[in-house]
Formats: structure tokens, sequence, C-alpha cells
């Protein structure tokens, strides 16, 4: 059954998002505090074990199912030339996920994720943002609801990824319309465009605002038309996270900017997600800034994927660890005052 049966129950499911619960947060900050080590000695991994509490409702939380998702989709704006690849790149990326032999495989079996890939719709590229709507209602749900079924009720912490030849043209369209700024501001050189390219989505993205800007009235109007099938695929994704209170360990750029529609409309909406890293597309950091996140690492990535999430898995994973297994100044006999 979908769990979006159409526009409205989207925007419902928006305006009702459940928070954190309080009750666990305070028992782990409790227990943080009984734990043999300086107050605040482990810096944000004290803070990323609460946050992984309140989520759970649990006091110590565990992390037995870690879920990773790729949504993959192509974009109509790919023919103005915003992308340094051609759109079979898509296609045979996907291939290449199957096969195992992408750099996700490879991430996702050492950060002990469980990994799935969702293709959507590929020889259908959407409609070319620049000077049409992305996709009409029935596309733009179907892709929402492609990535709230995609997640799995026993998952413990959710990481998405994409794979879409041109969509940081889109992505950057979404960040625009959400936050403001110029189209400049939001354009980075992607997979790797020169000068031309970089203007040529500049143009594309400022044609886009331009013929959408009045009709952007709510998240989905948003997403549907400036966004991409795997794009929203990813947003409904995170909303169904949110929904059954499972945190979000956030990708790149475009993970990001997927996002980014809702929580210009509902603020609180990324306090379910932890922010993996800060990526090397320029705009990225702005984005994060915008969102309320602070990225746990930096290490120049830029590849989508949801490579930089799955990098970022294991501190969360160490994090439980000092929160759950360490001893308190009682279970150890250790003076409270002395360690």
């Amino acid at each position: 059954m979908m769990l979006f049966e159409n526009r409205a129950a989207f925007l419902d499911a928006l305006a009702a998002m459940p928070g954190p619960d309080t009750g666990a947060i305070a028992a782990a900050r409790a227990r943080q505090a009984q734990l043999t080590k300086p107050t605040g000695s482990l810096g944000r991994l004290e803070e990323i074990a609460v946050f992984m509490a309140g989520w759970h409702a649990a006091e110590r939380p565990r992390l037995d199912l870690v879920q990773a998702v790729v949504f993959a989709g192509n974009h109509g704006v790919a023919a103005r030339g915003v992308s340094a690849f051609p759109v079979e790149v898509t296609a045979q990326m996907v291939a290449n996920f199957a096969g195992g032999g992408a750099a996700i495989n490879a991430l996702a079996a050492a950060c002990g994720a469980d990994l799935s890939v969702v293709a959507l719709d590929l020889d259908r590229p959407t409609g070319d943002i620049a000077c049409e709507p992305a996709m009409n209602e029935v596309d733009c749900l179907a892709a929402l609801n492609a990535g709230a079924e995609a997640v799995k009720e026993e998952t413990q912490l959710l990481f998405v990824g994409e794979m879409g030849i041109a969509n940081t043209t889109p992505a950057a369209a979404l960040a625009a319309m959400a936050f403001g700024g110029e189209a400049a501001d939001w354009c980075g050189r992607g997979t790797g465009l020169d000068t031309a390219g970089v203007a040529r989505k500049v143009a594309a993205v400022e044609a886009a605002l331009a013929r959408h800007a009045g009709a952007c009235t709510d998240p989905f109007e948003t997403l549907r038309r400036l966004g991409g099938r795997e794009i929203a695929a990813m947003a409904g994704a995170m909303l169904a996270a949110r929904m059954r209170r499972i945190p979000v360990l956030l990708d790149g750029f475009i993970a990001s900017a997927s996002i980014a529609p809702l929580a210009a409309a509902f603020p609180d909406f990324a306090d379910h997600c932890l922010a993996a890293h800060r990526s090397a597309e320029a705009a990225h950091g702005r984005l994060l800034e915008h969102l309320g996140l602070e990225p746990l690492l930096a290490l120049g990535m830029r590849l989508g994927e949801g490579s930089g999430a799955a990098v970022a898995v294991p501190l969360v994973r160490a994090a439980l660890a000092a929160h759950s297994e360490m001893a308190t100044f009682a279970e150890a006999e250790v003076a409270a005052g002395s360690a």
C-alpha cells in the first residue's frame, strides 16, 4: 500500500511528524554523566549517542540493521550540457551497483550496511526543468512512494544515496528555491564540469527558477517541478524514516537538497538527521547551515551514492559502543571526581 496516496497525504505527513522520545534523551544524558570519563570528554560521540537514544526511544540504543538505499533516475535537463557525462552512465552505474563493483558496494560492506538499489524509469527522463515541470503529480507521487516503500520497518539507521547524470542541476534549483540566493551561489562543478559547463548549469537553474517560482507553493510542488525521480525518492524515504522515528545519516549535496523544500516549510524536518559529511561540492556547507546540521566529517568527497554517509557509520557505531559498554563510576568503583 502506498504511504502517500496523494499530494495531501504527503503534506499531512509533514505536518504530523513525530519527535524524539524526551524520556530516553534524559535517561541517555543521565547515563553519560555516570560513565567513567569527564563529562563531555568524548565530544560529539556523546551527542550522537543521546541523539540515537531519542529516536530509538531507548537509553542504550542498538545498531543491528543499518540500511542503505541508492535511488537512480535520469534528467531531461542533461540535454543542456550541464554534466560532464552522458545520460547513459546512469544505467551503466546501476549495472555496476548490481555487480558489486561501485564505491558504495565496498563502503556499505565495510560499514556493515544492508544495501539495495532502486532504479526509477531510467528510460524515461524527467522533463527539462528549465522549461517545464520535472514530473507530473502521478510520477512525483510514485517516486515519493518508491522511496518510502524501500525503508524497512526494522531499520535502526538509514542512509540514502543517488545516481543520476546531471542531478546536481535540479539539486541546485531546489536549494535556491528553498533558501534563496542566486543560481550561481548553488551551482558547482559537479562531476567535473569546465567553466563553460558551469555557466550552462547556472543558466539552466536561472531559467528553472524563473519558470517555476510562482508555482512552488509547497514542498510537493517544489519537488515535482524542480526535482527528479531519485531526488523525490530520497525525500520520500527520509520522510518515511521520520514517521517511523528512524534516524538518518544524511549524505552529500544532492541528498541534502532533496529535503530542502521540506525543511524550508517545516524547519524541524532535519531533526532526525545527522549530517555525515560536508562534501567538496561548494554549496553543500551552506546548505547544511540552512538545515541546521553540523557535518561529522569533511573528507573532500563528492561522489554521491551515499558514500559519505557510509564512511560515517563507524562513528555512530563507536558512539553507541562507548555509551553502552563503558562502566559507570559505581560499577567500576571509581570516585566520580577522579576520572
